[in-house]
């Protein structure tokens, strides 16, 4: 049997070794390894800590709730997901925030669809999922992964900003004008606009989200999202 500090040693090792590589170490390393050997190590570290992270997961005991979740709040938790799974499908296509390898990449001329809502569409998926998974399943356990996950995304977003001003001095500041850090933010405030969603964006968004929901039956044993009620 596990325990939770297990968990949460496994969660620092996950999150801490993602930013040590990514911003401290990262310069270093290239310079050693050069950026394929790099890139090596960075992978076999992210999969040997999330490996450890999954195993002290499905180790350690499962506690009770804090808290009940009724259907209200699964209706939200559900509908956030969806925004979610909108968000990371349409990350995956024209995404100036996502590594390159040093090879140049072109930014969308306006920020529109997903970017018109946050500049890091990715990162804000990851985060969204960990809050809606510690609304809906409050144990111990689960709070400490899904923490981690909101953690790793937010943190790492601010910093990926940090570091893109650094890499791309004359292309980055302009990007950020356009857009924002926080959901909205870029509307609210007249610099961009909503729409311009493609359908990889919303079609795609709503695929991962049925499949993802209701994956939830024979992974977790019980129903997610819309499958709740049907």
């Amino acid at each position: 049997m596990g325990s939770i500090n297990a968990v949460v040693a496994a969660a620092v090792a996950f999150v801490g070794s993602h930013f040590l590589l990514s911003h401290p170490l990262r310069r270093s390393l290239i310079r050693a390894l050069g950026e394929v050997g790099f890139q090596g190590v960075y992978s076999l570290v992210a999969i040997v800590t999330f490996g450890w992270l999954v195993l002290a997961y499905w180790k350690a005991p499962v506690s009770a709730p804090l808290w009940p979740a009724g259907n209200g709040l699964w209706a939200v938790v559900t509908v956030v997901m969806l925004i979610a799974s909108i968000l990371l499908m349409g990350s995956l296509i024209r995404n100036p925030a996502l590594p390159t390898g040093g090879r140049p990449v072109a930014f969308p001329d306006a920020a529109r669809g997903v970017y018109a809502v946050t500049r890091h569409p990715m990162m804000w998926a990851f985060a969204l999922w960990g809050l809606c998974h510690i609304a809906v399943f409050p144990t111990t356990r689960n709070i400490v992964v899904a923490t981690a996950i909101v953690i790793l995304a937010l943190v790492g977003a601010a910093l990926q900003d940090r570091k893109k001003q650094q890499l791309q001095p004359d292309l980055w500041p302009a990007w950020e004008s356009k857009t924002s850090y926080l959901p909205f933010a870029a509307i609210a405030a007249g610099r961009a606009r909503l729409g311009g969603f493609g359908m990889h964006s919303l079609l795609g968004g709503v695929v991962v989200w049925l499949v993802a929901t209701w994956a939830h039956i024979p992974f977790a044993g019980m129903p997610a999202g819309i499958w709740r009620w049907l």
